[in-house]
């Protein structure tokens, strides 16, 4: 059994990511949760998160939050 996160498999993570991203992101701009997620799939700093090779899958959501407003 591979358990490893590869570029193939990252996708089962995105979802909970996102979630979470657009949780923080809708509260603090008083948006509704799908403008929110429709934010972060459209911004650059998904595809960021979206490639293996950034590690940003393995961060916690405040972190990849101050990451995402920071960018």
């Amino acid at each position: 059994m591979n358990l490893n996160i590869t570029q193939e498999n990252l996708h089962l993570l995105l979802p909970e990511k996102v979630t979470a991203l657009a949780r923080f992101y809708a509260e603090d701009n008083k948006c509704s949760m799908l403008e929110a997620i429709r934010y972060i799939y459209d911004s650059p700093f998904y595809t960021l998160l979206a490639k293996e090779s950034t590690k940003y899958w393995n961060l916690g959501a405040v972190a990849l939050y101050e990451m995402f407003v920071e960018k």
